[in-house]
């Protein structure tokens, strides 16, 4: 890997200085995991930001992302939100090529499948699984473009790195990381226990051709005293042969977007019967999109967000916010036979205040119809009556980055929806100025005619603080702080914070010196 330009590592083993010019092609590191959600996703945008540091021009990749959580280019192109964030963190513009294959599941067995940023079709998990050999070449090609461009890739696996009976036709993980001739560094969670046996397992189950490629560890979200923990490092380098780079605390001083809704999935607490900070509840659909939507209102001070799945009274809270939706369908069902839809009709006739956004804007109409089945059998499905819109689900989807007006305030945001909705009654709610960098004319959502009941196609409304001032003023929110730079500018200042962390208790220089 390219490597230190100035800024200092925390041993600084080996350090290499940076290529003044791009070679014929980049080199690249892997960092793989253990499982699921150990922090890779995180790792890797540090790694990234740290490379940016040392005046290295950097890369994130990730060939075969599983996730509703989704974003566009500027081309109108859809991947995954983490390469978003890594490009981001990489301060260069966020391409295809690092993510080229995006899995946004539908079912428990199904996903749409977006390749170079388009959807090319709804696979069961059996049909795609015969289709990787296609889609590995896929993702090798747009590896092969990044490393043209760029003087380093640093390149993110998924869920285990040691799935033997995936492993022949992995996509993500060890073989590309062959096909890029990477090292690897491991990633485990310490928090959720076992570490020793995640990482010496891990080895064991791979065969050795890619075991010798694993280079070392990260230890991630420890919790206490870090040395405490020596006793278990060093058993773990005279077990295995390999360093440990670094054992990374927990951290919540630092707001980096999570990749998938693994951290939704069990709510921090239950919210109390009388709220004495003003409250805002998001419905947690069983299809979640976009849920990174709401990180910068939970960013508010002085105002709490609570992620409820259990049908509840809602009249403690400043407003329901219904999110986006893989399954819209789906989740409109299971809203009325949860019992969820009566409970929001219920606060919306009394006066109180909900918001749908993509999929929780169509919800809010009469009828959702999908003559072509394409989430789903085909059919309709009955609304919420919240709104004078109806849906019809229809290709191609609409992937746009949009800016937009609201009375007096302006933002921009991204659209990512299938289907098109018709407003029968009730007023716009935003003026669109521009789509994918070009200027129009156009309107977005609806506004009811009581004023506390709205919906719009548009996401990332509340990276904007304009925005978030108004709406909070719109639903009656006051004395609360809303300070924040604008979305883009806020994270920036966050690739900073994490970098440094990364860079106090990880060996950066050790890891940026390694050779496959």
């Amino acid at each position: 890997m390219p490597k230190n330009t100035g800024c200092t590592g925390k041993k600084g083993r080996n350090a290499v200085k940076a290529k003044d010019a791009p070679g014929p092609k980049a080199s690249c590191l892997a960092i793989l995991g253990t499982g699921s959600d150990v922090g890779k996703s995180v790792v890797v945008t540090a790694l990234c930001r740290c490379l940016v540091r040392r005046g290295v021009r950097v890369a994130p990749f990730k060939a075969q992302n599983m996730s509703n959580n989704s974003g566009v280019t500027p081309e109108g192109l859809e991947m995954g939100r983490a390469q978003i964030v890594q490009a981001e963190a990489s301060k260069i513009v966020p391409h295809v090529d690092m993510n080229p294959v995006l899995l946004k599941p539908t079912s428990e067995v199904g996903s749409q499948v977006v390749v170079l940023g388009k959807a090319v079709e709804n696979s069961t998990a059996r049909d795609y699984h015969l289709k990787k050999e296609t889609l590995f070449h896929t993702a090798a090609k747009a590896l092969d473009r990044l490393r043209k461009h760029y003087e380093a890739i640093v390149m993110e696996g998924a869920g285990s790195c040691a799935e033997v009976n995936l492993m022949e036709n992995d996509i993500t993980n060890m073989r590309m990381a062959a096909h890029a001739d990477a090292p690897v560094v491991l990633v485990a969670d310490i928090h959720r226990g076992g570490v020793f046996a995640q990482i010496v397992g891990s080895l064991e189950c791979l065969p050795p051709v890619f075991r010798d490629r694993i280079k070392g560890f990260i230890i991630n979200r420890f919790r206490g005293d870090g040395r405490l923990f020596e006793t278990g490092v060093r058993w773990l380098e005279e077990k295995t042969g390999r360093p440990v780079f670094g054992v990374l605390p927990w951290f919540q001083h630092i707001r980096i977007e999570p990749e998938d809704s693994v951290v939704i999935e069990r709510p921090r607490r239950e919210p109390p019967p009388k709220m004495e900070i003003p409250s805002v509840a998001v419905i947690r659909l069983p299809h979640i999109s976009n849920f990174n939507d709401f990180d910068p209102l939970a960013a508010v001070k002085g105002l709490e967000v609570y992620f409820l799945k259990r049908p509840r009274d809602l009249s403690p809270f400043k407003a329901v916010i219904l999110p986006g939706s893989k399954s819209t369908r789906y989740d409109l069902t299971w809203l009325h036979e949860t019992g969820w839809a009566e409970r929001i009709r219920a606060h919306a006739r009394n006066g109180g205040y909900v918001l749908g956004i993509c999929g929780g804007y169509q919800m809010m109409g009469h009828w959702v119809h999908d003559s072509p089945g394409l989430e789903g059998p085909p059919g309709k499905t009955e609304g919420l009556h919240l709104l004078p819109v109806e849906t019809v689900l229809k290709a191609p989807k609409v992937t746009t980055l949009t800016r937009f007006c609201w009375q007096e305030a302006s933002g921009g945001g991204y659209e990512i929806h299938m289907g098109q909705t018709v407003r029968r009654g009730g007023s716009p709610l935003f003026r669109v100025v521009q789509r994918n960098r070009v200027p129009l004319k156009d309107t977005d959502g609806c506004i009811g005619q009581g004023g506390n009941c709205m919906g719009t196609y548009i996401h990332g409304l509340f990276d904007n603080p304009e925005i978030v001032r108004l709406w909070l003023a719109h639903i009656g929110v006051s004395g609360v702080s809303v300070d924040a730079p604008e979305g883009h500018r806020a994270r920036d200042r966050e690739y900073d914070k994490l970098a440094a962390f990364f860079e106090a208790h990880v060996d950066v220089d050790g890891i940026l010196a390694l050779k496959p």
